[in-house]
């Protein structure tokens, strides 16, 4: 049974490496980042809901009948 020869090895994994950094770093250089992030204003205007323009009755639940 013939032996397997491992002599190449070596110089193809450090070469799949080196090849998988470069294009690792082409993809990273090529990405466009946000420039300076400007803080958004925290002043929010009050929005009125449907239920806060009309006057609406509150009903209380009807109470226990006395025993």
């Amino acid at each position: 049974m013939p032996q397997l020869d491992t002599s190449t090895w070596l110089i193809t994994i450090m070469s799949m490496i080196m090849t998988l950094f470069i294009v690792f770093q082409l993809k990273i250089s090529k990405h466009l980042y946000p420039g300076n992030p400007e803080p958004k204003s925290t002043v929010t205007l009050k929005q009125l809901n449907p239920w806060e323009k009309k006057w609406t009755k509150i009903y209380s639940p009807p109470s226990l009948p006395q025993q």
